[in-house]
């Protein structure tokens, strides 16, 4: 139910930016939007879905900005993992995310970059927030289809450091390296281990 919602309010974000049809027709689409948006205004929960998830939901994804099935700012990313640590994606940047003409803002790069990191120290049994993030720019990402990956680099007791690259038509865009911290609540869940490493 939710994601044909988000589908199309992600086409509409598209819109937004692309459409070049009349002011009538952009008044009419106003009006029709504030509708759509007094409906949904009728009921709005007290969490978010990552609030919820904290107290026992499982929708914890499901407002992420990146692969969020009810987000319609993320692409969104499906990304597959394998227990080894490694992640690896291959989705679509429209002109909603353009920053220089015709490429992705870095901002935006950065945010995917650092997400399927945490893919990658998540599917190695790792999951960690984000200590550190160093983004190093090769090139432009252009709009499109793109593809990403990510892996683990090595491991030190509450630490991950894993690396990641966005990849466009013409090779390798973007490097990312990030350094994740276990969790605490997650670490005192493993008292046997001084360290916290549950990998």
């Amino acid at each position: 139910m939710w994601r044909p919602l988000a589908e199309a309010a992600r086409e509409l974000i598209d819109l937004c930016v692309m459409s070049d049809v009349d002011e009538d027709e952009v008044r009419a689409a106003r009006a029709d939007v504030e509708a759509a948006v007094a409906r949904l205004r009728k009921v709005r929960r007290t969490q978010t879905l990552g609030q919820q998830h904290l107290t026992g939901g499982r929708r914890r994804p499901w407002g992420n900005p990146v692969i969020g099935l009810r987000n319609p700012i993320a692409p969104p990313l499906q990304v597959s993992t394998d227990p080894s640590g490694r992640a690896a994606t291959e989705f679509h940047c429209g002109p909603a995310y353009e920053g220089p003409p015709g490429l992705v803002h870095g901002g935006v790069v950065s945010l995917l970059l650092d997400q399927l990191l945490g893919h990658a120290v998540g599917a190695a049994g790792r999951p960690g927030m984000t200590g550190t993030l160093t983004i190093v720019y090769r090139q432009g990402t252009p709009l499109g289809d793109l593809r990403a990956e990510a892996w683990i680099d090595r491991e030190d007791g509450i630490k991950t450091w894993a690396k990641a690259r966005m990849i466009g038509p013409d090779g390798v865009t973007a490097e990312a390296e990030g350094v994740f911290i276990l969790p605490r609540a997650i670490r005192e869940r493993s008292p046997s281990s001084p360290t916290g490493h549950i990998g």
